[in-house]
């Protein structure tokens, strides 16, 4: 029989209670503010389901009533410089840090509400309603609540989708070294969730100040805890990461502030991240102000059990038990937060009809709609820009691409100390599976950080470092076909945070990646992204063709306030063009395409390594093509200048790329140019792309789906007999 060692987890994982001398020897003011915190926090939220009752919210409206004691627990001994984020359910979180923003040094349970914390309660309820004057101008709502000036980083309608972002704020924090933390505020439904995971592991192993603040309300919706997992004490995660962890009563704020005070010690002094999981309950549904009974997924007696255990009772019965309040006191104060938000909804809310309805004159403008998708780049103006045939300095004209990939990072990362490079061996392989950040490492051994495979984790690390704004990430994916894997990073936080967010926040940061196809890596490692990251309006796109190019628009990717995605190709990597020999520092503006063959006869549409072919084959065939290397992708950085010009003049278009049909941009392309150019067309816009099929491993295969040089011949040829000029 073999022999047991029993193993231990190599962090703590404990539950803390409180006890009598807890209570006693408790600061007064501490209580007090906590207090009056979470009456201001219930009775805004009453006053959300009151008028969600009455049809005036429109949309969800997820209510923390009774959740009141985890988020002022934790809220309370946080600083200005502290950020949090959270999920759907965040109300209390959001007004529990702002308030602690607002009121930093407490409230007293007898004083009247301050201006700033009326002003605070009325953009929360106007954000709610989707009004002008919210935080986000109305276009977050319940969900997605930001005030970065107080430390609300956003909160999130993807259930942990928030997660890896505040990793991002962590990392800012430790960069910065000036002590502050973050917290990332999440449910019981959200800890299974594999970037949660991912992003538990990567500040683990790179002792990020994060707290992972698990609200444990028992459902996720109306699945219960424990139909969803066999671990129902969540804080059990932290001990597969080796992340010390709490558990606490959450109906108990003392216990969440102490257990906070120790996380939060432990984090400012370097230690990493903590984990508290506090077990509380939401009284009502999961949107909206009937209970979850109502609904059949639990029953009244357990709710009614729950309500015995209500936080503010809590607090104020320890309270009157210490001689801090009266209960006439804590009756006062529950009057005044009542009549507060029933002050600033009056002021949103009024009669017509002999109905209430919102104030029309303070819904947003339609107008309004799309401003914010992205910036304007106001950021790039004043820049010296060049190209390539007015370029005063000195040229390699044999220089290979993927060095200068490397050289004007290195030159960029030299200049500008925020700049931080994030991926998968980045750091190690003489500069990636490629080469493209060789002598990156050792020359910035702090700024280059070889990543974990978890592409979620640290593409929404790179995301949070961008909202935090003090840093500038490039998050390299190895094959672009890993977006799917952080899909929801990538477009629903990093593509729709500035717009969501109310249109004035920034997201600088760089994605690299590169096209593999003709490499046999097969059908997971060989897709062409552009057209899928089109559709996504917040993302910019470039797409250089030559080694000159590649070092203006990566200038401009860098500078830019927009997230951008920078396509690169292994068939160009060993490639040699024209490339600056010292001067790295020149700018090619964002959505300038490039002309780089002059004809009449047809417009060719094209980027990134079909640029050379298309040439080859049009001054083989002899036509008088002009060819536009497109440069910019995205819908936005379409150079309509230049290819209106171009169709004008030569009436017929062909858009050729080396991807599969299915993904294509070009699809995208030829509509635009449909809808936008057709009484210059004289004949439908003809295109050329790859099979339906992504490629194969086999060679054979491989080359049948990408675009080839016949395929192009074979497009010019049927533009050329469309037009009654077929060519020999």
């Amino acid at each position: 029989m073999p022999d047991y060692a029993t193993l231990a987890p190599s962090a703590p994982w404990r539950e803390l209670r409180t006890t009598r001398a807890d209570w006693d020897d408790a600061d007064p003011a501490a209580l007090e503010s906590m207090l009056v915190s979470a009456h201001l926090i219930r009775a805004f939220e009453e006053k959300v389901l009151d008028l969600a009752g009455q049809g005036l919210v429109h949309g969800p409206a997820h209510s923390a009533v009774g959740q009141e004691g985890g988020a002022v627990g934790s809220a309370a001994l946080m600083r200005a410089g502290d950020q949090i984020n959270g999920s759907h359910r965040a109300h209390h979180q959001f007004l529990a840090k702002s308030i602690r923003y607002v009121a930093p040094a407490g409230l007293a349970s007898a004083d009247d509400f301050s201006p700033a914390i009326r002003d605070l309660a009325q953009r929360s309820l106007a954000e709610i309603l989707g009004l002008a004057q919210g935080f986000c101008r109305g276009r977050g709502g319940s969900m997605h609540l930001r005030w970065a000036e107080a430390g609300n980083l956003g909160t999130n309608a993807i259930v942990g989708g928030g997660v890896p972002l505040a990793a991002g704020a962590a990392w800012a924090h430790k960069r910065a070294g000036k002590g502050d933390v973050a917290f990332a505020y999440f449910g019981d439904g959200a800890v299974n969730i594999g970037s949660v995971l991912e992003t538990m592991n990567i500040a683990a192993a790179w002792k990020l100040p994060l707290c992972f603040f698990i609200e444990n309300n028992r459902y996720a919706v109306s699945t219960h805890v424990e139909e969803a997992t066999a671990e129902p004490r969540l804080s059990a995660r932290g001990s597969a990461f080796a992340i010390p962890a709490w558990k606490v009563d959450g109906m108990d704020p003392l216990a969440v502030y102490l257990a906070t005070k120790e996380a939060l010690e432990l984090m400012r002094n370097g230690g990493g991240p903590a984990i508290i999981e506090a077990d509380v309950y939401r009284y009502f549904h999961q949107n909206g102000p009937l209970p979850g009974s109502v609904f059949g997924y639990r029953d009244k007696v357990e709710e009614a059990a729950w309500r015995t255990r209500d936080p503010l009772d809590r607090l104020a019965s320890e309270m009157e038990h210490r001689q801090i309040i009266g209960s006439s006191g804590v009756a006062a104060l529950r009057e005044r937060a009542l009549a507060l938000m029933a002050d600033v909804a009056a002021e949103l809310v009024e009669q017509a009809d002999g109905k209430n309805r919102i104030k029309p004159v303070l819904w947003p403008d339609e107008g309004f709609r799309d401003h914010g998708i992205r910036g304007d780049l106001s950021e790039l103006s004043g820049q010296r820009t060049e190209e390539l045939e007015t370029f005063g300095g000195a040229i390699d004209g044999n220089a290979k691409f993927i060095d200068t990939v490397a050289n004007v990072m290195q030159r960029r990362m030299a200049t500008d100390d925020r700049i931080v490079v994030m991926g998968e061996d980045v750091h190690r392989l003489k500069g990636g599976t490629n080469g493209a950040t060789r002598g990156l490492a050792a020359a910035f051994p702090d700024r280059v950080l070889g990543t974990p495979i978890s592409e979620a984790a640290f593409t929404g690390l790179g995301g949070g470092i961008a909202m935090d704004g003090r840093y500038l990430p490039v998050v390299e994916f190895m094959y672009p076909d890993f977006m799917w894997v952080a899909a929801d990073q990538v477009f629903n936080q990093i593509g729709k945070a500035r717009h969501m967010f109310g249109g004035d926040i920034d997201v600088p940061l760089v994605l690299r990646t590169k096209v593999a196809m003709g490499t046999g890596y097969g059908s997971q490692h060989s897709m062409d992204p552009a057209g899928i990251f089109a559709t996504s309006p917040g993302w910019r796109i470039i797409a250089p063709s030559t080694p000159f190019d590649y070092v203006g628009l990566m200038n401009s990717a860098l500078r830019c306030k927009d997230p951008v995605l920078v396509i690169e190709h292994v068939e160009l990597y060993n490639s040699t063009g024209p490339a600056p020999v010292d001067d790295l520092d020149y700018f090619i503006p964002l959505g300038k395409a490039k002309v780089v063959r002059h004809g009449t006869t047809m417009t060719i549409l094209t980027y990134l390594a079909m640029v050379r072919p298309v040439i080859e084959v049009v001054e083989r065939l002899g036509v008088d093509a002009e060819v536009i290397d497109l440069r910019s992708l995205d819908r936005a950085g379409l150079d309509w200048q230049a290819i209106d010009a171009s169709i004008r003049k030569t009436g017929n278009v062909l858009v050729v790329e080396q991807g599969a049909r299915g993904t294509s941009y070009g699809g995208l392309l030829a509509a635009e140019i449909q809808d936008r150019c057709f009484d210059w067309l004289d004949q439908p816009v003809q295109r050329v792309h790859g099979g339906e099929a992504s490629p194969s491993i086999s060679k054979v295969l491989e080359a049948a789906a990408c675009a080839r040089p016949a395929d192009i011949e074979r497009g010019v040829r049927q533009v050329m007999a469309d037009q009654g000029r077929p060519l020999g």
